[in-house]
């Protein structure tokens, strides 16, 4: 067990005694879901992308998995796999770290320390990388990966939320800017993005384009006031599918050219296990996803720290009152069933 573990643990087994001893602090989240953008499409603001073959440069994507190990209804014990995919023509470097994190809390609270971690971790790794310049490479795990240049990629999975809470580290957009490198965000999903009349917007305006590949800029432009560090807009990388994603693009990338900014993504979004989604994202949200044996090795971990201090005996009463209905569907561990998805 490497030693970042075993602080976890340590870390885990203070909050949970506390929680014994002291029970559950009820806190105020005041924290809300993104606000809902809505706009009439514009046919106007679509562009062509042009499709490309391939791409001299690298295409670095970042993503993390949470996995739940044990909860309760006021506490949790997750594995969180943070997992980077570089593609660089047929070339492809992948590494993760993972990390045990645990938290007292109903399960809004649960929910929103796991999505500030996430971002933490998501956003520590990619500015590992992008810090790597005298050495020219990166290692993390046994992986090493050569360092980052302008003109290559950093794809995040989310939205360009950077500071105050939600949102990804200031620090690695303005590392990103410094290096001349493209920082781009990419949500799987957005649920948020509404037409005038309340529909799905990307649908909306995919009945509107023409074009195989297109992109659609801006929805809304960027505003750092309200930690929004890119302009929101809308791409459709394959001409072979109907999928249309919102890509948020740095401002500081916003004075060039986006059709010819975004159209090197077509070189990455033709791979049949996800197409018309760009390759690097998925392979780095692949390669996040710990197997059941990991996950089962670490939870066994979990309760050897708690056996060892008198407290597995009263936190496992507590699963038994909150996961009666996993149990009633055959799931015998939380992470059979229950996935922690964000974004």
């Amino acid at each position: 067990m490497n030693d970042k573990i075993m602080e976890d643990l340590v870390e885990m087994k203070k909050k949970l005694t506390e929680y014994i001893n002291k029970g559950r602090v009820v806190e105020f989240h005041g924290v809300g879901e993104e606000p809902a953008m809505a706009v009439k499409p514009d046919r106007s603001k679509i562009k062509p992308l042009a499709k490309m073959k391939n791409y001299e440069g690298n295409f670095l994507a970042v993503d993390c998995s949470t996995r739940t190990l044990k909860r309760a209804n006021n506490w949790g014990v997750y594995l969180m796999r943070v997992a980077y995919a570089s593609v660089e023509g047929r070339n492809i470097v992948w590494g993760y770290e993972e990390s045990i994190a645990s938290t007292v809390g109903d399960r809004r609270a649960r929910s929103n320390f796991l999505m500030d971690r996430r971002l933490q971790l998501e956003s520590e790794m990619a500015l590992k990388i992008l810090h790597e310049e005298s050495e020219g490479s990166a290692s993390i795990g046994s992986k090493t990966l050569d360092g980052l240049s302008e003109g290559d990629y950093i794809l995040l999975d989310g939205a360009s939320f950077f500071g105050g809470k939600r949102g990804f580290y200031t620090l690695l957009y303005e590392e990103a800017l410094r290096k001349k490198v493209n920082l781009l965000a990419i949500s799987k999903q957005s649920p948020m993005l509404h037409d005038e009349k309340g529909r799905d917007f990307m649908a909306a305006t995919s009945m509107l384009a023409h074009y195989p590949t297109w992109v659609y800029h801006p929805i809304r432009q960027a505003n750092k006031d309200k930690h929004l560090y890119g302009d929101v807009s809308l791409v459709k990388l394959c001409q072979d599918s109907l999928r249309v994603f919102r890509c948020d693009i740095m401002e500081y990338l916003t004075n060039c050219d986006i059709s010819e900014l975004l159209s090197p993504l077509t070189a990455i979004s033709e791979d049949p296990r996800c197409l018309g989604y760009p390759i690097a994202l998925w392979l780095a949200h692949d390669f996040s996803s710990p197997s059941d044996s990991m996950l089962l090795h670490y939870h066994d971990q979990v309760e050897e720290t708690l056996v060892d201090d008198g407290l597995l005996d009263v936190l496992r009463l507590e699963e038994l009152s909150c996961n009666f209905p996993d149990e009633l569907h055959g799931v015998k561990h939380p992470f059979r069933w229950e996935r922690i998805e964000h974004v």
